[in-house]
C-alpha cells in the first residue's frame, strides 16, 4: 500500500509539471482530489489492513492529499501569473509622455453664475451658507408662516419622502436655521445678519421652456434695526448690475409669499428677446427673477428674533433663470439635459 502512495505522488508531480493551462489544471485537481479521485480511491483498500496498518496508511494518504493540494495551488498561481504577463505583453504600446487627446471641460453655466453672485455678495459683507437638500416640513413650511393645510402649500407641488421629510421646494427652507445661527450675535453684539444660501430645489412641475422640476435658487436675508425696502432694492440692483455689467430694466410688483410682508416680485426685462416676448418669458417681455420682501414678523419670531425691535428683508434669486438671461439660453431644459454640445460654449471666466 505504501508503494501505491509513492507511485501516485510521482504521477502527480510528473503530470502537474507538464500542465500549461488552467482548465487542464482543474481537470487534474478533480482526478486526484475529487470524490471519485485517485487519492480517495486509495482509501478503499484499507479494509484489508490491520488496525495499526490502517493508522499508518491513513496518515500517508493525508500527507499525499496535502502535498497534492499545495502543488496544485502553487501551479494555479504560476499559471495565473503567466497569463497576466501574456496579457500585458499583448496590450498595444503607447507613449505615456504624449499629450492626451481629450477635450478640456468647463464649469456649468449655473455654477459660473452662482460663484459670481457669491463673490458679489461677499464683497457686500454677506456670509455664504450651505444647506441640506432634504429638509423637514417644519423647515420648508411651518417655520416660514405656512402651517399645515395652508392654501399657500398648493403653490408648490412637493416631493415627499417615506420618512415624512421632503426635497426642499425653496431655499427659504434655510431661513429659520440662519436666523437662529446668527441671531445671538445680532441681539448681543449688534452685528447685522447678512447671509446668502444657494442650493438646488425640487418641484413636481410640468416642464416647458421656462419651468423645470429641478432648479437652483439663492436665498438671501439681512436683519438689523431699521432695515427697509430701500435696502432690499439697493442690494438687488447692485447685484444685477455687477452680474450683467450694464444697467438692467427691472420692475417691482406686489406678490404674495406667506413669509414676507409686504411681498414683491422683482422682474427683469427679458434679455433673450429684448422685451419683445418669447417662450422663455411666456411672451410677456418680463421674466420673474426674484421673489422678495420684508421678512414676516412671525418668521422672525420663530427664529428667535424680536420683530418689534428688528426688521429684515429676504429674497429668493433664481440662479437658473439668471444663467438663462446672462448666457442667452432659450430653453431651461438644456441646463439639466447633459447635452455637452449645448454646454461646451461655456468657459470659466475666472
Amino acid at each position: 500500500m505504501e508503494n501505491k502512495v509513492l507511485e501516485l505522488r510521482k504521477e502527480i508531480e510528473k503530470r502537474l509539471s507538464k500542465i500549461n493551462d488552467l482548465s487542464e489544471l482543474d481537470n487534474a485537481r478533480i482526478s486526484y482530489l475529487g470524490k471519485k479521485g485517485s487519492i480517495t480511491a486509495l482509501l478503499k483498500g484499507m479494509k484489508e489492513l490491520t488496525a495499526e496498518q490502517k493508522k499508518a496508511f491513513g496518515a500517508d494518504v493525508n500527507r499525499l492529499k496535502s502535498f497534492a493540494s499545495e502543488l496544485i495551488e502553487k501551479k494555479n498561481e504560476e499559471l495565473k501569473q503567466r497569463q497576466t504577463e501574456l496579457e500585458i505583453k499583448s496590450m498595444p504600446k503607447f507613449d505615456v509622455t504624449s499629450p492626451a487627446n481629450i477635450a478640456s471641460g468647463s464649469y456649468h453655466p449655473i455654477t459660473l453664475v452662482q460663484r459670481q453672485c457669491e463673490a458679489i455678495f461677499k464683497s457686500m459683507g454677506f456670509n455664504v451658507e450651505d444647506y441640506s437638500e432634504v429638509v423637514t416640513d417644519y423647515e420648508c413650511f411651518e417655520s416660514l408662516n405656512i402651517p399645515k393645510h395652508h392654501p399657500a402649500r398648493d403653490m408648490q407641488d412637493t416631493y415627499y419622502l417615506e420618512n415624512g421629510q421632503l426635497l426642499k421646494s425653496q431655499t427659504s427652507a434655510a431661513q429659520n436655521a440662519i436666523l437662529k445661527k446668527y441671531g445671538p450675535a445680532l441681539i448681543n453684539d449688534g452685528v447685522p445678519i447678512k447671509a446668502i444660501f444657494p442650493g438646488r430645489c425640487f418641484r413636481n412641475e410640468a416642464t416647458d421652456a421656462c419651468h423645470e422640476n429641478t432648479f437652483f435658487q439663492m436665498e438671501g436675508v439681512m436683519v438689523d434695526k431699521d432695515i427697509s425696502i430701500s435696502n432690499l432694492i439697493y442690494f438687488m440692483k447692485t447685484m444685477l448690475s455687477e452680474v450683467f455689467q450694464r444697467d438692467i430694466k427691472v420692475r417691482l410688483r406686489p406678490g404674495f409669499f406667506p413669509f414676507v410682508e409686504p411681498g414683491f416680485e422683482l422682474d427683469i426685462s427679458c434679455l433673450i428677446c429684448g422685451g419683445a416676448g418669447c417662450p422663455s418669458c411666456k411672451h410677456s417681455g418680463w421674466l420673474e427673477l426674484c421673489p422678495c420682501g420684508m421678512i414676516h414678523p412671525n418668521v422672525l419670531r420663530e427664529g428667535g428674533i424680536d420683530p418689534d425691535e428688528y426688521t429684515g428683508f429676504a429674497f429668493g434669486l433664481g440662479l437658473t433663470r439668471l444663467a438663462m438671461m446672462k448666457y442667452g439660453i432659450k430653453d431651461i431644459r438644456d441646463l439639466n439635459s447633459g447635452n455637452l454640445k449645448s454646454l461646451s460654449i461655456f468657459t470659466d471666466d475666472e
